[in-house]
């Protein structure tokens, strides 16, 4: 018995979509182009989007390539996908790329260096048409890469010192200041930071902006305890809490550079049977998902992650698409969440022998 022939389907055309819409190829491909959208008469777009949907028509990006030289890819490059911080940035950023006819692509490179180069190059050999960075060291390679390669680049949470291409960041040394000025009004004067790496702006901006804080309210900055995390991340923040309780018994609060870091202090209160608040007061930073299903929820400074991924794409858009564009720095402001990790300082127990003052009567 003779087996049936399999039919290939060839693609339909964008000739085929404007002659079934009654209308131009030219006209056809602007309405199905976000970016181009507008120039055509909403009516039309209408009637060219059903025809599309009718004909099952799918642009050809290969083909779409040649013809403006631009493959529409984006990468967006993360040193950990589980950081439920990056999760909002990617969102939003993709929400904003999506909406202009851009695809992106989602690298996790970690922090070997060397690794990120090989990944970004690969992405290049690919053509994508330009990079969005949340990797990036103080001085960093990839940055450099970007820069001589006249790709078009923009850095999302972190910055450079050298400010060689535009970022979106928080405003790190604010967001400081909103913690050690609510630890103060608490009464508090012990107080601790839990610092992040130095390479990274943010571990470096935040601990000059934790000093300036305990500056402004008379406090000296050179005497507070301070211990600095390897990596951003539970784990190390628990090592650098240890070091720091070793060494400063006395702290009634710290604050933590980023969340992950308040939760592995959370952790090492534990296995020393501290409690929180009641003998230490902790502030976090970033506000990531489900620090308020801790206990105690997280006090913390919140950041609009999903906006700086969406300015982020913005910029990059720019970038792609304009000449000439200068580098910008755009700062978004934060704001401190009160939770139920910080309270007043609990007054000590008097000595013992001390006389007890008597109750009125």
């Amino acid at each position: 018995m003779a087996q049936p022939q399999k039919t290939t389907r060839r693609a339909v055309t964008l000739k085929q979509v404007a002659a079934a819409a009654g209308v131009h190829a030219s006209t056809v491909s602007r309405a199905l182009n976000p970016a181009t959208r507008s120039m055509v008469a909403p009516a039309v777009v209408a009637r060219v989007m059903k025809a599309a949907a009718h004909l099952s028509y799918r642009p050809d990006p290969v083909a779409a390539s040649l013809r403006t030289g631009r493959s529409k890819l984006v990468g967006i490059l993360v040193p950990d996908i589980a950081n439920t911080v990056f999760a909002p940035i990617l969102s939003g950023a993709s929400e904003r790329l999506s909406a202009q006819g851009y695809s992106v692509i989602v690298a996790d490179v970690g922090n070997d260096g060397d690794r990120q180069l090989d990944l970004a190059a690969g992405l290049v050999a690919r053509r994508v048409d330009g990079l969005i960075l949340a990797t990036v060291s103080r001085d960093d390679p990839l940055a450099a890469f970007c820069v001589e390669r006249n790709l078009p680049a923009v850095l999302v949470n972190r910055a450079e010192t050298m400010a060689r291409l535009s970022a979106v960041v928080s405003d790190d040394s604010f967001g400081m200041q909103l913690a050690v000025d609510h630890l103060v009004e608490l009464g508090h004067r012990r107080i601790g930071h839990l610092a992040g790496p130095a390479q990274h702006s943010t571990g470096f901006l935040r601990r000059r902006g934790f000093g300036h804080a305990l500056a402004a309210h008379g406090l000296d900055p050179a005497a507070a305890p301070c211990e600095v995390a390897a990596a951003y991340t539970r784990e190390e923040g628990a090592v650098a809490m240890r070091r720091l309780l070793d060494a400063h018994p006395g702290m009634t609060a710290i604050v933590a550079a980023n969340d992950l870091l308040a939760l592995g202090a959370y952790d090492v209160l534990r296995e020393r049977g501290l409690d929180c608040p009641r003998d230490l007061s902790i502030v976090g930073h970033n506000d990531m998902p489900l620090v308020d299903m801790v206990q105690p929820p997280l006090t913390t400074v919140r950041i609009s992650h999903r906006e700086m991924g969406r300015q982020a794409a913005d910029l990059l858009q720019q970038a792609i698409e304009e000449e000439g564009i200068s580098v910008r720095n755009v700062v978004l402001p934060s704001r401190l969440i009160v939770r139920g990790s910080t309270a007043a300082p609990r007054k000590a127990a008097p000595a013992e022998g001390a006389k007890r003052p008597r109750k009125a009567r």
